[in-house]
């Protein structure tokens, strides 16, 4: 018997046993824009069913399934859609995974007493085949009609003493947006973890650009620290005085370490550290104005990031150049139109140039923000494989879009030039 076959048989008998979350994870061979699959064993009108969760990059969709019907999907996923799996109990995570060469790997680990983060790592594919066996046996399965499932868990105490919560751990209505906008942060953050060169490292060090308040700052480091149970460095970079120091006022009085709040400028922020063995790990920048983006992704690029989330505002550099003669220019001589078309090039010409740099890049609508209308999202996961072809081929876009539209100069690509 082949590893590959002895992992899946392994793995396939671990479904008929007691169990309470499987994500497949490291898709392969799906649907268009499928990122993953969380399957969790439920109650539903009295009967056991499989709640199947398809997260797709800009939507969820939940199918119920009778046991039988679950296993048989579960067997067409794995393999089928997916190179992960995870299987979760109470006290332990089995993790399924296959090269791409067919060897078949098989890992179980100790989960900590909170929820388990996800961890899906490693280039896989497995296949199990649970279709001819009985329903598994879930552990303790949920009521259908529970509590919506969260990323942060609503009584961690930074949530109260930044003002999302109340001291009785319930949510400040007013801060209801911003709660969401957390836990959307943390799960699209988690699933570029897990699919990065950063999925086994136990250090990170994150510098989040534009931090304000620092509510995402916080709640990384909180989510990393607490439920991954990894060591983090977290750094929120700010201009505004006045946040800064609240924002120091409240790292202090909850005691954090590895968090800090510092006042700085993306456009001069220094680059490393000591030495580059402890370079930045990811770079978050959130509502940079025009070309402060492109000055963070080129930090970002500098210091060796492996994961960059950018969400960018006030696309105006390409603006004015869109209205020079051009085969368009009845069409950005309204001006909806030419903002529309600068902020779609703008951000289609730095996912190309992340692109050429190494990176496997989306965007993607986000969700609505609390400060402004602008939700799209740009997430760059530094590959582990070198692609020249494809980087060549980015390069090649660029330039023939920047010939098409006749604009002369982009920020990114500008900075990316002088090294």
């Amino acid at each position: 018997m082949s590893t590959e076959d002895f992992a899946r048989a392994r793995f396939a008998a671990l479904l008929q046993q007691p169990w309470t979350r499987l994500v497949l994870a490291r898709p392969y061979g799906a649907e268009p824009g499928l990122q993953r699959v969380v399957v969790r064993p439920i109650v539903l009108k009295g009967a056991p069913h499989f709640s199947f969760v398809y997260s797709h990059s800009t939507r969820d969709e939940t199918r119920n399934l009778a046991p039988a019907d679950g296993l048989a999907r579960i067997g067409q996923l794995i393999g089928g859609s997916f190179r992960n799996a995870h299987l979760f109990n109470a006290t332990h995570e089995t993790q399924l995974m296959l090269s791409r060469k067919g060897k078949g790997h098989l890992v179980t680990h100790a989960t900590p007493p909170a929820e388990p983060g996800l961890s899906e790592d490693a280039s896989a594919t497995a296949a199990a085949s649970p279709t001819s066996a009985a329903p598994a046996a879930p552990a303790a399965p949920a009521a259908h009609d529970r509590a919506k499932q969260r990323w942060i868990a609503i009584d961690r105490p930074f949530l109260n003493a930044l003002g999302i919560t109340t001291p009785q751990h319930q949510l400040v209505p007013a801060m209801a947006r911003k709660w969401k906008q957390i836990n959307k942060f943390i799960e699209v953050f988690a699933a570029a973890l897990a699919r990065s060169p950063l999925a086994d490292k136990d250090k990170l060090r994150i510098v989040d650009f534009g931090a304000g308040k620092a509510y995402l700052s916080f709640a990384l480091h909180d989510w990393l620290q607490h439920t991954q149970q990894r060591t983090a460095e977290v750094t929120g970079v700010e201009l505004r005085a006045d946040l800064v120091e609240q924002g120091r006022r409240t790292t202090a009085g909850l005691g954090l370490q590895g968090l800090h709040i510092e006042q700085g400028d993306v456009r001069n922020w220094p680059v490393g550290v000591a030495d580059a063995s402890d370079a930045m790990d990811v770079m978050i920048a959130l509502h940079a104005c025009d070309t402060a983006t492109d000055h963070a992704i080129h930090l970002g690029i500098q210091a060796g990031a492996a994961i960059i989330l950018c969400s960018p505002c006030c696309h105006k550099q390409l603006r004015p150049q869109l209205l020079s003669p051009h085969p368009l220019q009845s069409v950005f001589q309204h001006g909806i139109h030419a903002e529309q078309h600068s902020e779609m090039l703008t951000d289609s010409l730095r996912a190309l140039l992340l692109e050429s740099r190494g990176y496997d890049t989306q965007v993607f609508e986000f969700i609505s923000l609390e400060h402004t209308a602008k939700n799209k999202m740009i997430l760059a996961v530094k590959r582990i494989d070198a692609r020249p072809a494809e980087e060549a081929r980015a390069l090649q876009q660029v330039d023939a879009l920047k010939q098409f539209f006749g604009f002369r100069e982009q920020a990114l690509q500008t900075l990316l030039s002088a090294g």
